[in-house]
């Protein structure tokens, strides 16, 4: 009625290589090193839209220069493919996106620390100080 629990001593390879039927799976499998390349990516792709959005909305060399440096890490783990761009400004506070944007960039430096990459986590630090004073400027004044 059930299947019995298999460990990976029971069969010869790993559990999840195989299909229910023991036949091997065509299903592309990738390892813990690009499942986390993926997720920062996409952390840091989202960072970049972000300071997009408040780039368009109050220009500064300061998120000029983080976009640049943002989207140079997107391609890099990305294997060279340039991250597409926002274009125009998008509705929001920009309270409210310097917080969105210290969120991405944390998450993205959690990533970047479990897997050692020192240029990015150094990338999302800087993000997550840059928005938070942003953050405390525009509540404060």
């Amino acid at each position: 009625m059930y299947e019995p629990i298999r460990t990976p001593s029971s069969r010869k390879g790993s559990v999840h290589s195989t299909t229910m039927a023991g036949a091997p799976s065509d299903f592309p499998h990738r390892t813990r090193e690009e499942e986390l390349d993926i997720q920062l990516a996409g952390h840091l792709a989202a960072l970049l839209a972000v300071t997009d959005e408040l780039r368009s909305r109050t220009p500064s060399t300061d998120l000029d220069t983080a976009a640049t440096r943002l989207a140079e890490q997107v391609a890099r783990l990305r294997g060279g493919r340039t991250p597409v761009r926002a274009s125009q400004a998008a509705a929001g506070q920009p309270a409210a996106l310097h917080e969105r944007a210290h969120a991405l960039a944390g998450r993205a430096l959690v990533v970047a620390a479990s897997r050692a990459d020192t240029a990015a986590a150094i990338l999302a630090a800087e993000r997550m100080d840059a928005h938070a004073a942003a953050t405390e400027l525009i509540t404060a004044g």
